[in-house]
């Protein structure tokens, strides 16, 4: 029997995972803004080598603070690796990648495809089953990425087929999905910063060299305004985005936290509307209630 107390404990652990994955939901929306506006002044290696190298040094220095156990590679080496593989050195090229080629819109709603290629990815890898509300709850917030982004326009599927960069930032949503559920097996014995600071750090040479080969090809032309986009695209999608979504796993499960996911197109439209003037009618109301609701339904419990 599990006693009141426990019961709470369980219920405030829930209601801080989903805070944690809420908030990186919502650094990774600048991250898409930002990525869109700089795709034609930086290649998209060159762009996630520097946001990793960026998030490497910061890793590196809070890192020194932690016990002598999460500043070494374990038995999970191979893990971490696969982390390092799937959500830094080939998710972020893959994604700045895409949104060379397709809208922000598009990408947005390939991205609400998340929570559904995760749960199958854990389950399949993990046995970590679906849970009815979940299963619902990721349905619920994938009709309200749909409501959100197509407007109900039918027009809007017909202009999306054929779209290359749909299928690229497809191949990085389950590359995502993939990092969360190896990070759901490390962090059952590494802290969340540990897990996240050693993926970047794996992750970091591959993308080094990658840009090196790029820039050869895709010269930078170093500007204020890129040098503070990169900066932030460093601290706050990377390594506040990165920590608070593992740790979020550690408390949601990885099918759980990646219904949240689809609050991200939601927060994208909110930045849209406040940052760019762009106007909220009732489809992003719907949208909205869908996804906030789905993910609220699906983190009450499993079974």
């Amino acid at each position: 029997m599990i006693s009141v107390a426990q019961q709470k404990r369980q219920r405030l652990e829930r209601v801080v995972g989903i805070g944690l994955v809420n908030l990186a939901t919502l650094t990774w929306a600048t991250n898409m803004v930002l990525g869109r506006w700089l795709r034609d002044q930086i290649g998209p290696l060159t762009l996630a080598a520097a946001r990793f190298l960026i998030a490497s040094l910061l890793f590196a220095a809070v890192l020194q603070r932690r016990p002598p156990e999460e500043r070494r590679l374990g038995r999970d080496r191979w893990l971490l690796l696969g982390m390092a593989l799937s959500g830094v050195a080939i998710f972020a090229p893959t994604l700045y990648l895409g949104l060379r080629f397709t809208t922000a819109v598009n990408a947005t709603l390939v991205n609400g495809l998340g929570p559904l290629i995760t749960g199958l990815l854990a389950a399949l890898l993990i046995r970590e089953s679906m849970s009815g509300r979940q299963i619902t709850g990721a349905i619920a917030g994938l009709a309200g990425v749909i409501a959100l982004i197509s407007g109900g326009s039918l027009a809007f599927w017909q202009a999306a087929r054929g779209n290359v960069g749909d299928l690229i930032v497809l191949g990085a949503v389950a590359l995502w999905g993939l990092y969360s559920v190896l990070g759901r097996q490390v962090m059952r014995h590494r802290s969340a910063l540990s897990a996240t600071a050693f993926s970047a750090f794996l992750g970091l040479p591959l993308l080094l060299l990658a840009a090196a080969w790029e820039i050869q090809t895709f010269p930078v032309v170093v500007r204020p305004q890129l040098v503070l986009a990169v900066l932030y695209i460093g601290i706050a999608p990377t390594v506040i985005g990165f920590l608070s979504w593992n740790a979020g796993i550690r408390r949601l499960g990885s099918s759980g936290a990646m219904v949240f996911y689809n609050t991200l197109p939601l927060y994208g439209a909110l930045l849209g509307y406040l940052l760019l003037g762009e106007s909220i009618g009732p489809a992003h109301l719907l949208g909205g209630a869908l996804i906030i609701g789905g993910g609220l339904w699906a983190a009450r419990g499993r079974g």
